[in-house]
């Protein structure tokens, strides 16, 4: 498995998010060698609190497949994902999670909570943590640098 490769996938998700004005975060997820899903972050496009990048990609992983269990699944994404899309990533029983940026104000990965990896859950999730951690991380400040201005 090629971290870089996928990370690289994301951002360029993350991409397309900033492009339309929306918070720079890109996801993919993958299933043996293939990348199964693609998003990015709508929340103000489609005027969705719950459409963040990880949970866009989810729907559509699970569509693509024709199955809610995403086992054997890794889901690349350069923000560390929030409480709601850990419970998805549980529930969906996505096998490992790898991020990028890690998220000082909400990051359920290990930074502010660790849901994925808690005990009294049903499913544990493998996270690995900064991968291409610099270039996540210029995105969004970029993003946020030009919204002040």
């Amino acid at each position: 498995m090629n971290h870089r490769y996928y990370m690289e996938a994301a951002l360029a998700e993350a991409e397309k998010a900033r492009i339309i004005g929306e918070v720079p975060v890109g996801a993919v997820i993958v299933l043996g060698d293939s990348i199964i899903a693609r998003a990015y972050n709508q929340k103000e496009i489609l005027q969705d609190p719950t459409a963040h990048a990880e949970m866009l990609a989810i729907r559509e992983a699970t569509k693509n497949i024709k199955a809610w269990r995403l086992t054997g699944a890794t889901l690349y994404v350069t923000l560390e994902p929030c409480c709601m899309c850990a419970g998805a990533i549980i529930h969906a029983r996505i096998d490992t999670v790898v991020f990028g940026a890690s998220d000082l104000k909400g990051g359920a990965c290990g930074t502010c909570f660790n849901l994925l990896q808690e005990s009294l859950l049903n499913h544990q999730v493998e996270v690995i943590a900064g991968v291409m951690e610099e270039e996540c991380k210029q995105i969004l400040k970029g993003f946020f640098r030009q919204l002040r201005q």
